[in-house]
């Protein structure tokens, strides 16, 4: 019994650091938001183009990083070491997230499959349009 424990917390440690490890080879980003009393907050996350701008999704719309895209949606994205800040636009719409979704596969591929499979239970798409000032 102990050892079919210790072989199972081996391999629930394998699948995790393997997940984490793969979703970090492809690009990611990270997303600037603040808080209700103006406190930055840093989330890493993928990002695709699509249609001339980045998209970035959320797989439970309970995350604290989109809760507070919501409530303020003027937020900053880096990418390759270059800020851009954008107004957060939530899509809770099935024909776009599926489209999205199909956008992210390509790009990110099995990996996408596997996180999806893992946390994300309603996808919510997000479009970052630039602000220019």
């Amino acid at each position: 019994m102990t050892r079919l424990l210790l072989w199972t917390v081996v391999v629930l440690m394998l699948v995790v650091g393997g997940t984490y490890w793969a979703g970090e080879q492809t690009e990611v980003a990270v997303l600037r938001t603040s808080d209700a009393l103006g406190r930055g907050h840093e989330t890493k996350l993928w990002v695709v183009d699509y249609q001339g701008v980045s998209w970035v999704r959320v797989a439970n719309p309970e995350r604290g990083w989109y809760r507070r895209l919501v409530e303020q949606p003027r937020i900053e994205l880096v990418r390759a070491g270059e800020s851009q800040t954008c107004l957060a636009e939530p899509y809770d719409v099935p024909e776009i997230a599926a489209e999205l979704d199909a956008v992210f596969r390509e790009k990110y591929g099995l990996v996408d499959w596997w996180y999806g499979l893992l946390l994300r239970r309603h996808s919510i798409p997000v479009k970052l349009e630039p602000v220019y000032d």
